[in-house]
């Protein structure tokens, strides 16, 4: 069975989004977390949801996927020590160095390349793959097509994302909020920048405004028949930070039509449910983002960044005194729900509706409706949209109150004459942490000879089997009973009852922990030896002018040059000059789709016989596995680029293991971190 992964921002969204049929959650901490502005949980907290979800059969996986300096190492770790200790199931890491960290210590727990990572092609899963990581994240940027061929040559878990935000950049590579407004989406605080409005320019002259890189959300409920036969693992939904209300509704939708789609039945999508899912959050009524083997030009949606709900209709009368809306609806509407004007930056609970001038509290489509107590920035014409529903949101809420995800067990009452009464519970489940399940629960209450009328099986039963508020039902239920007993006091039963219960949870609970007390990371320590580094200076030629006699750059030592000018012969001329004058490298993109990995490959084996190449500059962690014959054939210098975000010195001992002779800072580092990364370059390390 696929595997759905619903987001969790709290504990209401934890349970929202396992009661409505999640198999997996994936919620932050306090720290480290690509969401920093979520909730998040506490230690305590993080403790109490492990333990809600795993005693339900419920996986949880922990996002440890920000970029970590030198001095937050030891704390992003015991963490990490802390999420096993607790009986986390995985751990989805961006930082390569914490990654290998925890990869290498905590054998029996997963760890998943985040997106962050930027894996996008086969070569990057497989390089995953070899550097002991159980699952990847694919990159938000791959079709179908792509998709199902990393699944089909890979033997690693593929997560998906399927509904939800998307970035107007690859993940792990966008700078924008760091650079515009000094905020790290790599460090979890990014700004989205790319929801704020822009003007688009062409020779100084303004041709188009509006939210301009702002993509649709992506809704992927047509593809996932596609994506089940693809062979990915898991399908994730996108939203931390979104209400337990939104969970609740996108995971029971994506939970039924995964079903659906596992099933005999033919997969017909109603359109009252896709309709639902854009009621609860949309941008741009949402699109099938990059999943579509043909290229999406309809990704962008520059009217709105946020949320627009449902086109409700326009005003056709207002009465600006009563502060009375005209509309013919285009959705249904009812006392509860909110609605927006688009001259209005906020939204209007409705709580007074009309149909001829009688009081309603529910309408249907076609309707000309009022709405009342509506004053503001409104004219005739204005849009007006549907942004809650009072129903969907009385649905989700009503799913959290009640235990939908209950545990099977067997249980054997012994009611004996003279005896205590007695409860053995077993499991009925072939959850791990129920394995082995025996629990002999018995009660001080004494049962008797009867007097008058004597206890019946039909009565033990009833006692026993209400266990409707619980995490536990029982599944089968097996009653010894001697003739002619009497029980002094009837509640005994549902004492037992309860207290067997109690100790089936703490038998789970204590499945689920684990022991962490000798787990510790590798500490760095520097050797007697320091290497002294010639200094040298290198320009990145990202444009080559045919124009210019490049003969005549001075005071350089080493050139890089895009590769995709090794691939012209028109550019020929200028890189035999390069060649001859400078240490010459071939500087690596950071995306290559696999419809281009052979061309450029036959480039580059090209290059490298054609031309004195001293070395690559890797863009990505496919490209290592992408070069690893030619690699292997001669001593290249390779170069981790700043896109690899190497942040720390593990990161940098990890990169030295994968046979790289230097790397480049991150734009994105600070003095502390610039210091501490050169320390790590112009000293021998060794862990220990």
């Amino acid at each position: 069975m696929i595997d759905l992964l619903s987001p969790v921002g709290n504990f209401e969204s934890l349970k929202a989004a396992i009661q409505n049929g999640a198999n997996s959650v994936y919620f932050g901490a306090d720290l480290f977390s690509a969401r920093a502005f979520a909730t998040n949980f506490n230690i305590n907290e993080l403790e109490q949801a492990i333990l809600y979800a795993k005693t339900r059969g419920i996986k949880t996986n922990l996002t440890l996927n920000t970029l970590i300096k030198n001095s937050e190492f030891n704390q992003a770790f015991l963490l990490a020590k802390k999420a096993y200790e607790f009986g986390i199931d995985a751990i989805i890491v961006q930082d390569l160095g914490l990654a290998k960290q925890l990869i290498k210590h905590f054998l029996n727990l997963d760890i998943h390349a985040s997106t962050q990572m930027s894996i996008h092609n086969l070569q990057g899963v497989l390089e995953m793959q070899n550097l002991g990581f159980k699952r990847v994240v694919l990159a938000r940027e791959l079709s179908i097509q792509e998709i199902e061929y990393i699944c089909k040559n890979s033997n690693i878990e593929i997560e998906v994302f399927i509904h939800g935000a998307l970035c107007i950049s690859y993940s792990g590579q966008c700078l924008f909020s760091s650079m515009i407004g000094g905020r790290s989406g790599n460090r979890g605080k990014c700004a989205q920048a790319c929801r704020l409005p822009y003007e688009l320019l062409e020779n100084n002259k303004q041709i188009d405004d509006g939210y301009l890189i702002s993509p649709r959300d992506l809704c992927a409920l047509d593809f996932i028949p596609d994506l089940i036969n693809a062979g990915v693992t898991c399908l994730k939904i996108e939203g931390r930070m979104k209400s337990p209300e939104y969970v609740a509704t996108v995971t029971r939708i994506y939970r039924k039509y995964i079903d659906l789609a596992e099933s005999d039945e033919k997969y017909i999508i109603n359109e009252d449910d896709r309709k639902t899912l854009l009621q609860v959050f949309n941008r741009g009524m949402s699109s099938n983002g990059h999943l579509s083997n043909y290229p999406n030009k309809n990704l962008i949606f520059k009217e709105k960044p946020n949320n627009m709900g449902l086109f409700l209709g326009n005003v056709e009368k207002y009465n600006k005194n009563k502060g009375y809306i005209t509309v013919k609806l285009k959705e249904p509407i009812e006392i509860g729900d909110t609605v927006s004007l688009e001259n209005e930056t906020g939204t209007y609970n409705v709580s007074e509706l009309m149909i001829n001038n009688k009081n309603a509290k529910e309408t249907s489509i076609g309707q000309t409706v009022t709405i009342g107590r509506m004053k503001g920035n409104i004219n005739l014409g204005d849009k007006i949209f549907k942004m809650s529903s009072k129903k969907i949101n009385l649905i989700a809420s009503e799913s959290i109150k009640s235990e939908q995800r209950k545990i099977p067990l067997n249980c054997k009452a012994i009611i004996k004459k003279g005896y205590p009464i007695q409860l053995n519970v077993t499991s009925a489940n072939n959850l791990d942490i129920y394995y082995g399940l025996n629990i002999i629960c018995k009660s001080n209450i004494i049962p008797e000879e009867a007097k008058n009328k004597p206890l019946e099986k039909e009565k033990v039963f009833s006692q026993l089997n209400r266990t409707n508020n619980s995490l536990y039902e029982f599944k089968n239920i097996d009653i010894e009973l001697d003739n002619n007993v009497f029980l002094p006091k009837i509640s005994s039963l549902n004492e037992l009852r309860r207290n067997a219960l109690n100790l089936v949870y703490n038998f789970a609970t204590n499945n689920a922990k684990r022991n962490g007390k000798d787990i510790a990371f590798d500490k760095l320590q520097k050797s007697n030896k320091t290497l002294h580094y010639e200094k040298t200076i290198s320009l990145l030629l990202n444009i080559l002018n045919s124009t210019f006699d490049y003969s005549k750059l001075k005071n350089i030592d080493n050139v890089y040059v895009p590769l995709k000018y090794f691939l012209n012969n028109i550019y020929d001329n200028i890189i035999q000059t390069l060649h001859k004058n400078f240490n010459l490298y071939i500087y690596m993109p950071t995306i290559i789709k696999s419809n281009y990995i052979n061309i450029f490959y036959d480039g580059i084996v090209k290059a490298v016989k054609k031309y004195n190449i001293k070395g690559f500059i890797l863009s990505n962690i496919s490209n290592f596995s992408m070069l690893e014959n030619i690699i292997n054939n001669k001593n290249f210098e390779l170069i981790a680029n700043y896109t690899f975000n190497t942040f720390n010195s593990y990161s940098v001992n990890e990169l030295k293991t994968l046979k790289f002779n230097r790397f480049t800072i991150s734009p994105e580092s600070d003095k502390e971190i610039i210091l501490n990364l050169c320390r790590s370059v112009m000293t021998f390390y060794n862990l220990n």
